[in-house]
């Protein structure tokens, strides 16, 4: 009898969707080590293998792509127009060409985050779409106005295909979707103890001196590194290859190691506006320090979601790269909500998953 086989199709975008969708079929595995993980994605596999222990199929495929970026906050809205008008065209000779290979391999369920043309795969091929995130790139696409609108519209109509969607936290409304089922939030579990943590990488400054700086996959070129040395008793982290060698900044290296990791002796992470950093954040309990970003409708959603259920500061864009950061040595500001945000989303999305291969 041939295994049960789990398509995951990734949105072409910076790290965190790969991440998050990564998390949940670490724990599919975990829970049904028989179902056969499919990843469809631009994503280094470095990058998956650092958060799948066990086997995994990697398909190089892309179905679009999300925002074309110089580094994590520099948007090219043009060329991300011309890449998404280019994926339109093509859509036919893509989805034909996956739904052969969905057939070939006898695939039974889709799960997306967040490429619209998934849906269309899943119809043509006759099987269900399942979708799980906290936007769609309709909403994102709308916000940029007129020249965006015929692609935004193109992707509402795929996102209505969607049988079900894992609405995620800190979310836009998604209304494009029929069925919306609202999840907590996703991520990864930190490898090491803090004690081993410490030994390990040889990192003996207290808790709420030590601060993880992390700016997603594609990194920040200009972070005023300069800074650091105003802040000799700080200890920093970063995993940035082309961040400069300075005495209290220690430079993770191994592909295998990741920002969760390194979280459990942080007092706080210093990131730009990315759900997976929040979310891993959150899901810990450090306290999130945000640079803003202009442009982009989600990040406004994620730093209110910050302000709501994080220990907090929100730190200007030009304060961030033009001033001294003094902003380290003011308090954290609390949650202003008294509800608690959902911490599970990873654990209920890969139950309903393996619920479905064993119905």
């Amino acid at each position: 009898m041939s295994r049960p086989v789990l398509y995951l199709a990734i949105t072409n975008h910076g790290f965190g969707h790969a991440v998050r969708m990564a998390t949940i079929a670490n724990q599919v595995q975990k829970l049904n080590p028989d179902i056969l993980l499919i990843l469809v994605t631009t994503a280094p596999r470095w990058l998956l293998e650092s958060y799948i222990e066990g086997d995994f199929i990697y398909r190089y495929r892309a179905f679009d792509v999300g925002v074309i970026q110089s580094d994590s906050l520099t948007m090219d809205l043009a060329a991300t127009l011309a890449k998404m008008k280019e994926y339109r065209l093509r859509e036919k000779e893509i989805v034909a060409t996956e739904v052969e290979f969905i057939n070939i391999n006898q695939v039974s369920l889709i799960l997306a985050d967040i490429p619209a043309m998934a849906a269309t795969i899943a119809e043509k091929a006759g099987i269900p779409c399942w979708m799980m995130s906290n936007f769609g790139w309709d909403f994102i696409y709308r916000a940029w106005g007129d020249e965006f609108t015929e692609i935004a519209d193109w992707l509402t109509r795929r996102y209505q295909k969607c049988q079900r969607l894992f609405r995620l936290p800190l979310a836009e409304e998604m209304a494009s979707f029929p069925l919306i089922e609202n999840m907590g939030l996703t991520g990864g579990i930190p490898r090491y103890s803090e004690a081993k943590l410490r030994e390990k990488f040889n990192l003996f400054t207290e808790k709420e001196k030590t601060i993880l700086l992390t700016f997603g996959g594609l990194g920040i070129e200009a972070i005023p590194y300069e800074n650091l040395s105003r802040f000799p008793h700080y200890q920093f982290i970063t995993f940035a290859t082309n961040a400069p060698d300075l005495p209290n900044l220690f430079k993770v290296t191994d592909k295998c190691d990741r920002p969760v990791d390194f979280m459990p002796i942080c007092g706080r992470v210093m990131s730009k506006p990315g759900f997976s950093t929040f979310a891993e954040s959150m899901r810990l309990e450090i306290p999130l320090i945000s640079v803003t970003r202009e442009g982009f409708a989600e990040a406004e959603i994620l730093l209110q979601g910050l302000k709501d259920y994080s220990y907090h500061n929100i730190v200007n864009y030009q304060d961030f790269f033009e001033g001294n950061w003094d902003f380290l040595n003011q308090e954290l500001l609390p949650p202003q909500s008294n509800d608690k945000i959902a911490k599970n989303g990873t654990e209920i999305i890969a139950k309903e998953v393996v619920n479905f291969f064993d119905n």
